[in-house]
């Protein structure tokens, strides 16, 4: 079945009559795809409002996603789903019982076998959209090793969707500088060095080289803006 999106990336060519029926096209297009952004800006509503830390989390994932890919040189397109992808990357958490997801200590292996099914949770919740179809790979595949040995499905190097591998580092780096229930957050230091370890390994090499290879001020920079901007515009 040929999309809109098809027939804006091939758009036809010839008179004015067609030139205006593109221009329309476009624009049904960007309505589309805004309603779309409103929705999953509905659905992170609703996760904030389960967890707030959770919901400031995603905001910074996609904030350190977009630089990520930026430097990478992604195409506009590109990143615009990678942001989507990281942006509900922790949507699948809304099926999470509270008892897991708000626990105050570490979780028992039981639990965390719960918890590890937010990735399968939230790729059920935006499969079905076809706009959203890349993202929702991104958010099943975001625990994935670059070396095959993560979860859910044990993919290994590129069959790891590429916004899955960035939103990996990203991820990693707001948990690791961000408090947890049960541990004080850490530097960004010491994030940058537990991904040079994991190189390779958790992740993929020539993104971590990328991310090396940012200003190590950057992140905790970005970090405060986001949270300025969520006290400003809460919800």
């Amino acid at each position: 079945m040929v999309t809109l999106i098809t027939l804006l990336v091939v758009p036809k060519r010839g008179n004015m009559a067609d030139s205006a029926e593109t221009d329309q096209l476009r624009q049904a297009a960007t309505t589309l795809e805004r309603s779309y952004d409103i929705c999953l800006e509905f659905m992170d509503n609703a996760l904030t409002l389960k967890d707030t830390e959770t919901g400031r989390h995603s905001k910074r994932v996609t904030t350190f996603a977009i630089c990520i890919a930026r430097d990478m040189q992604l195409s506009g397109e590109q990143i615009k789903t990678i942001a989507r992808g990281a942006f509900v990357h922790d949507i699948g958490k809304l099926a999470t019982p509270d008892a897991i997801l708000l626990k105050p200590t570490v979780l028992s292996a039981e639990e965390m076998a719960v918890m590890r099914q937010h990735c399968l949770r939230g790729f059920e919740i935006l499969q079905k959209v076809p706009f959203l179809a890349e993202a929702a790979e991104i958010v099943y595949a975001h625990h994935e090793h670059y070396d095959g040995t993560g979860y859910p499905r044990g993919l290994k190097g590129e069959k790891i969707p590429l916004g899955a591998r960035i939103v990996a580092i990203a991820n990693t780096v707001d948990a690791i500088t961000s408090d947890l229930p049960y541990r004080r957050a850490q530097s960004v230091s010491a994030a940058r060095k537990e991904i040079r370890r994991c190189s390779g390994t958790q992740f993929d090499p020539a993104i971590v080289k990328t991310f090396l290879a940012q200003p190590e001020t950057l992140w905790g920079g970005l970090s405060r803006e986001i949270d300025k901007l969520m006290q400003a515009f809460p919800g």
